[in-house]
């Protein structure tokens, strides 16, 4: 079906799947659903019974982003590693859904949105008879940890640029700029894999991450080298995933965006400080649904 910039969308049925965490190393099996007008995208953790086991996704409700992005309750109740099923909704303008899944973190699949992608084209999307909100950016907000910075200002569509600089020949100095739309979003960023250090992964299975990652589900560099045998999937791959990362823990703000995000040597942390930011400065944003004229001109 053709997607309607005006209108709400959710899945036509339901999509079921299953894989293992990155970070957990646990089995999850997935149920995503369609889900009513005005619901957003709620998670459920059905393996919990004693407690409230919905989390809504937003801003306020990441928890911790570091290596993934965590969302929670006020029960306690958390979904690790949200980002790129985040990015593939987002991508595809599902607005409502609710994704059942019975452990704490969301399948890694191959690290990149591409399966979640293909799962959700199989059961197809429903328009919904509510009109679609979006976003608009009105005035530049900042947020800056050093060297790093992740800001959002005004733009005509949805544009997102994004720079990493890292030690490693294999990556080096990487930026990318695309306006993004579910075409460019498809063909530009939905199979770019997360990626790590080797000499990373033994810290971070001490602090129980990483205890499912392998070269089957993200890049793995030893120093200046790719170990993954096939290689990268584009020179900049590195570079892309990150800006993959940013449409899905932008998505946290439940609309879509009419603005530019830009990113250096940004992260899950800055990229949700500054849709926090964005939300504590009402006059740097307002909400607004699409006329024909200005859907035309975006």
């Amino acid at each position: 079906m053709s997607i309607s910039a005006y209108h709400q969308h959710t899945v036509a049925g339901p999509a079921i799947f299953a894989g293992i965490g990155l970070h957990t190393g646990e089995h999850v099996r997935v149920c995503i659903r369609p889900a009513g007008i005005d619901c957003g995208i709620q998670f459920v953790r059905t393996d919990i019974k004693d407690r409230d086991n919905q989390v809504r996704v937003t801003p306020a409700a990441v928890v911790r982003t570091q290596l993934g992005t965590v969302i929670g309750n006020a029960d306690g109740v958390t979904v690790s590693t949200i980002e790129h099923l985040m990015a593939a909704l987002a991508a595809l303008s599902i607005d409502n859904a609710i994704v059942e899944l019975d452990g704490p973190e969301a399948p890694i699949l191959d690290g990149s949105s591409q399966p979640f992608i293909e799962i959700l084209d199989r059961v197809g999307r429903r328009r919904q008879e509510a009109a679609r909100q979006y976003i608009e950016i009105l005035d530049r907000v900042d947020v800056v940890d050093g060297d790093k910075r992740a800001s959002l200002e005004p733009g005509e569509g949805f544009e997102v640029a994004f720079e990493i600089v890292f030690d490693s020949a294999a990556i080096g100095r990487q930026a990318v700029d695309l306006v993004i739309d579910e075409a460019s979003f498809r063909s530009e960023l939905a199979d770019c894999r997360t990626f790590g250090f080797l000499h990373d992964v033994e810290a971070l299975r001490a602090i129980g991450l990483a205890r499912g990652g392998s070269m089957e589900n993200a890049v793995v560099l030893d120093g200046d080298r790719i170990l993954n045998p096939e290689g990268l999937r584009r020179p900049d791959e590195f570079v892309r995933h990150k800006a993959l990362d940013a449409v899905g823990d932008l998505y946290a703000l439940g609309m879509p965006l009419i603005g530019r995000f830009e990113g250096v040597c940004a992260g899950h942390g800055l990229n949700n400080q500054v849709v926090r930011a964005l939300l504590k400065n009402p006059q740097s944003w307002r909400v607004r649904t699409l006329s024909l004229q200005f859907a035309e001109a975006v």
